[in-house]
């Protein structure tokens, strides 16, 4: 494809995810309250284990409604992760050929089940880091917190962990695409561990080592898995290749 293409491409494929993530946004505004009370719970229970009081607050009187929509932009994102994940797959399919397309189906069989699995590892391990910080807080204190720094914080949370976990399906396509083999993955794995390493401390509020365990575990665990997978496809495909010059 020229520059050009690849500019009507981009357009499309922002164009289709955007229309959908905002489809998304008109539902997450009608699930604003109850996803409210989910995210502000972890306060309310760390709150009576380290004796302080809490309250979230907004700063002015659009502040409430801000939050409202920025939280209803985020549950839009997620909700419609299925599709802005395929339109950025079929974005980078024409540059791999046509023989890619046949991934794109298994790209949104595993993408999405690893990037809801990274957004429930985030929500199961979130109470901890809340439990964490607020318990830096003196005893009998006020911990005052702005509303829309803490849920939005919340939320950009569950997105990263979402993404993190969606990128090992990646390197397992563009192996089956024939653009890189289990040797340039396995070669790297210095650089994806301090990669993985920098994306853990980014995505983990606190200082506790452990917190940042709980995400590079999984992810080294999958970055690995997928250069296993990639080891067997390319002895499959050198197999292939053996038996075709043989037959010659």
């Amino acid at each position: 494809m020229s520059l050009g293409g690849h500019l009507r491409e981009l357009r499309n494929r922002l164009f289709w995810s955007f229309l959908f993530i905002a489809v998304g946004t008109v539902g997450g505004w009608y699930l604003f309250d109850p996803v409210y009370a989910l995210l502000k719970a972890p306060i309310d229970v760390a709150a009576a284990n380290h004796g302080i009081k809490t309250s979230l607050n907004f700063p002015d009187v659009m502040g409430a409604f801000d939050l409202h929509l920025q939280v209803s932009v985020f549950l839009g994102i997620i909700v419609t992760s299925p599709i802005w994940l395929y339109n950025i797959w079929a974005f980078i399919m024409p540059a791999v050929g046509k023989r890619a397309k046949r991934y794109t189906v298994w790209f949104i069989l595993c993408s999405v089940p690893l990037f809801a699995s990274g957004v429930w590892l985030a929500w199961v391990s979130f109470p901890n880091f809340i439990n964490t910080l607020l318990g830096l807080s003196p005893a009998g204190s006020t911990n005052i917190m702005n509303a829309a720094d803490y849920m939005l914080f919340a939320l950009r949370l569950l997105v990263l962990f979402g993404v993190a976990f969606v990128s090992p399906v990646a390197l397992v396509l563009l192996n089956l695409a024939g653009l890189i083999t289990a040797k340039n993955i396995f070669s790297s794995w210095r650089a994806a561990v301090v990669l993985i390493a920098v994306i853990a401390a980014v995505a983990t509020p606190t200082a506790d080592p452990m917190s940042m365990f709980v995400l590079m575990v999984p992810l080294a665990a999958l970055y690995f898995a997928s250069g296993g997978i990639a080891f067997i496809t390319d002895r499959r495909r050198a197999k292939m290749a053996d038996g075709i010059t043989s037959g010659l």
